[in-house]
């Protein structure tokens, strides 16, 4: 009992740092989060991780080829290792990325690539805390057919700058539909949706699109289901949720207003994923406070 009051007691001292971090938000979305849907349930506990050198935790994304099989990473200055985790958090391993450094990984996501018989994973190094980098870049690499404890693999880079000028983002999304990678910026007060197309791979570098503001702020980590119908994202106290039409863009689907699904509140909580059959959503946070990195899932009710 008393663990249990001292890890609530933790949970409620950190959000004023939560707060402090957050810009003003605009009023369509209030800050507290609030029940407005039932489509998803309260969170399950899966289990904490297994593999203690995960402690920043700042994305995680489901295999298209291996069942209940999640990778994640830790943020800047971590190795630049993708870890493999289960749906219960036990460790299956890692995969090396050959030749790179993690400047700022933030997020990660799984989607279509080159080779249509293959999923890729993307590994976003799109943090910039001080808005100070000239570009960003994401890391593309397929979908291991055998798993093991340590493997690597040398990645595709693709080189990213924004329209406006250095932008601090950890939301990465791959949209299976239209091919393209989408980025959400974290700092503005409205944050701001950007675009490139997954074929700009080939050319190398890219000037990413701004495609419009969006109705929150802090956005840490976001996801679009395997079959593109779904769209999440999350900053530090909510979970905003989308369901895109037959038809629809992403840019047409994130005009309506979103849906508040359950959250519950984690130290850092940066980390958000569908599973690959799109009736779930997992979260998982950094390290903080002692309190060790804990795998949790929302299940659709319907």
């Amino acid at each position: 009992m008393m663990n249990y009051l001292f890890r609530a007691f933790l949970v409620i001292f950190s959000i004023p740092m939560w707060l402090g971090q957050i810009a003003p938000q605009t009023k369509k979305l209030p800050l507290i989060p609030i029940y407005q849907d039932s489509i998803y349930s309260n969170p399950q506990k899966m289990g904490i991780l297994e593999n203690k050198k995960i402690d920043e935790a700042s994305g995680l994304a489901f295999s298209r080829k291996h069942p209940n099989l999640i990778y994640t990473h830790n943020d800047s200055g971590g190795e630049p290792h993708v870890f493999l985790i289960d749906t219960l958090g036990n460790d299956k391993g890692k995969i090396i990325l050959e030749g790179i450094k993690n400047r700022d990984w933030e997020d990660i996501a799984v989607g279509p690539g080159p080779d249509k018989n293959a999923s890729y994973v993307y590994v976003g190094e799109i943090g910039d805390n001080q808005a100070k980098y000239s570009s960003i870049k994401i890391y593309r690499f397929p979908e291991p057919s055998k798993l093991s404890k340590d493997q690597s693999i040398k990645p595709e880079k693709l080189t990213l700058t924004y329209p406006g000028g250095a932008r601090d983002a950890e939301t990465l999304m791959i949209d299976p539909i239209e091919n393209t990678i989408y980025i959400i910026s974290k700092r503005d007060s409205s944050n701001t949706l950007y675009r490139a197309p997954i074929d700009a791979f080939k050319e190398k570098e890219y000037e990413l699109e701004e495609v419009m503001q969006l109705p929150f702020t802090m956005a840490v980590g976001g996801d679009i289901s395997a079959d593109g119908s779904q769209i999440i994202v999350k900053n530090y106290l909510s979970v905003f949720y989308w369901e895109r039409k037959t038809g629809e863009s992403i840019a047409e689907t994130l005009k309506n207003p979103p849906l508040k699904l359950p959250y519950k509140p984690e130290p850092q909580g940066e980390a958000i994923g569908f599973s690959p059959q799109g009736n779930s959503y997992f979260t998982l946070s950094e390290k903080r406070f002692n309190i060790q990195p804990t795998l949790y899932r929302y299940e659709k009710n319907r």
